[in-house]
């Protein structure tokens, strides 16, 4: 299994897995076949990008749910837990804003 380890001076270490990482790293565009680096003045549009991506991700859960709903015939089972892009992307929209104020790289794969 593998997995992407973001560092900077200011966090701890954020590991994720990959699918996940590099979803994220692909929503705030930026390679993530490699090592990399998110500069301070990189961060605010990638958070921003981050925020977007979440809404359009609710939105289309939302619109998944709504359309399920409408077609289902007495009880169905509940679908499984799953982890929304939101709580998926909030330790790294966390480690973002700190890295910004701080004025500090985050970098991966290094």
């Amino acid at each position: 299994m593998s997995i992407f380890r973001f560092k900077s001076r200011e966090t701890g270490d954020l590991v994720m897995l990959h699918a996940h990482g590099q979803r994220l790293l692909e929503i705030v565009g930026k390679d993530p076949s490699g090592p990399g680096v998110i500069q301070p003045s990189q961060m605010p549009a990638a958070v921003s990008a981050i925020h977007a991506a979440v809404a359009a991700d609710e939105a289309k859960q939302k619109q998944k749910q709504v359309k399920e709903e409408a077609t289902q015939d007495g009880d169905a089972a509940p679908d499984g837990d799953t982890v929304s892009l939101r709580m998926r992307a909030a330790p790294f929209v966390e480690m973002l804003e700190r890295c910004e104020k701080a004025g500090v790289d985050i970098v991966w794969g290094v």
